[in-house]
């Protein structure tokens, strides 16, 4: 069925009902109105796109987002207890909770316990570890590390790089006096001991809900990451129940009451977990749900490269991925501009999000690329922008921004917030400050909604 495009306007205030009136909802771009400076959008009806990546030009048929540090307000030393931070949120338990009927934002990804310390170079060398790698490990791998750290200064996190983005968009979305919350929910596989229950307390304390329950004597999974002074990260991930995540009825229900569904690319590595991912991804469009996808990894993915384009050629409206993950899926060398995969996969997806570090980001839509100059700042630690970045992204679309540009520029200023600070969490203090300075965006905007559509 052809898709007609109409001049349409999003509100500055539109709400997820008007966001997804029917199923398989997402971006088609207009042509630049009149009177309009940047790309408008709008949500219209989606083909069904049965094909593989073979199906384009290119295509054959055979710097990383964050590393999933939870550092700052949300750390806890391993030798101190784990006390809650002073600027922690929600701290009712989740039974006195009043869920909601339907989630803005689902995340589907890996529940990591983050173990980070410094340590020097003959650490590494010691260890038989090649720095600035990441690798995984088997349990006593990871006892053999954990023992030679004794003693060294270290601190334990919910991490992950989709957890990352959930806590900001959380924060970015807290309730105000004109908006309504942003609610945000994560799905994944923890165990039944102290670490799974470390993990589903911070994210909550967070504001960012864990619905799946923990596996019976499972092992959650987690990740090593030492940091030596020339600020290269070595990482260490033991899979543990991490490994497995299963479509059960938990999940399905889950996914079926939200807006949004995202999934972390790193899932592609784990055994079966694409059937998994597959049946996620059928069951939210088949509930009005947009999905979207992080690539997460250029290692991840090469190895597998013809799943993830099976994803995203048939459930996929938004794709996160730096300069380097967008090559590797458009199959690029690395003289191809992070501008030109953006164009490229945007013939296959209706919106495509492409950070190229300090050059800025790309938002493709139809064959274009929407050129997104970075947010002023002095970069500390650069970990993590790639998931900041999403969550502005995701912020823009649920608070109804109306053109491609203004959600770019918010999200280069929540990544550029982060960069400019040491660790990968957004701060509250620095999520109110952003929101308010969206707020006047918003308030500025004179669009209207009276013609959404459909084909």
């Amino acid at each position: 069925m052809p898709l007609s495009l109409l001049p349409i306007y999003s509100s500055p205030h539109l709400s997820p009902s008007l966001f997804f009136p029917t199923p398989h909802l997402s971006f088609l771009c207009l042509p630049k109105l009149s009177n309009a400076p940047t790309p408008q959008f709008i949500l219209c009806c989606r083909r069904n796109a049965s094909f593989s990546a073979r199906c384009g030009p290119g295509v054959p048929d055979g710097a990383q987002h964050g590393s999933g540090i939870e550092e700052d307000d949300e750390q806890q030393p391993m030798k101190a207890s784990c006390d809650d931070d002073e600027e922690e949120e929600g701290q009712e338990s989740l039974s006195s909770l009043e869920l909601p009927e339907r989630w803005d934002v689902l995340g589907l990804g890996q529940a990591m316990v983050d173990f980070s310390g410094m340590v020097d170079d003959d650490f590494l060398k010691k260890l038989g570890l090649e720095k600035g790698t990441r690798k995984v490990v088997n349990h006593e791998e990871r006892g053999r590390v954990l023992q030679a750290m004794d003693g060294c200064s270290y601190k334990a996190a919910a991490g992950g790089s989709l957890s990352n983005t959930l806590v900001a968009l959380a924060r970015l979305g807290s309730r105000s006096l004109k908006v309504p919350a942003i609610s945000v929910a994560m799905t994944g596989s923890v165990g039944s001991d102290l670490l799974g229950g470390f993990y589903r307390e911070k994210l909550r304390r967070a504001n960012v809900q864990f619905l799946s329950e923990p596996i019976k004597d499972g092992t959650t999974g987690t990740v090593i990451v030492l940091t030596t002074p020339d600020a290269q990260r070595t990482m260490l991930a033991y899979q543990g129940t991490s490994s497995t995540v299963n479509y059960d009825a938990s999940l399905a229900s889950a996914v079926s009451k939200t807006n949004i569904l995202i999934v972390e690319g790193y899932l592609f590595e784990l055994p079966d977990t694409i059937k998994t991912i597959t049946k996620a991804c059928e069951k939210a469009r088949s509930n009005g749900a947009l999905v979207a996808i992080t690539a997460s990894d250029v290692s991840c993915i090469e190895r597998h490269f013809d799943d993830f384009w099976e994803i995203i050629g048939n459930s996929v409206d938004l794709v996160f991925a730096n300069g380097d993950e967008a090559r590797a899926l458009c199959n690029f060398e690395a003289k191809e501009s992070a501008a030109s995969a953006a164009r490229y996969l945007s013939h296959f997806v209706p919106l495509v999000s492409v950070t190229d570090g300090p050059r800025g980001s790309y938002i493709g839509v139809k064959g274009e690329a929407v050129y997104i100059p970075p947010s002023p700042c002095v970069p500390v630690d650069t970990c993590g922008a790639g998931d900041a970045y999403a969550s502005g992204i995701l912020y823009g679309i649920l608070r109804g921004i109306s053109d491609l540009r203004g959600i770019g520029t918010l999200a280069a200023n929540v990544a550029a917030t982060v960069v400019g600070q040491q660790g990968t969490r957004l701060r509250i203090s620095d999520a109110v400050k952003l929101a308010e300075s969206f707020q006047f965006q918003l308030d500025s905007s004179s669009v209207g909604t009276d013609h959404i559509s459909s084909v």
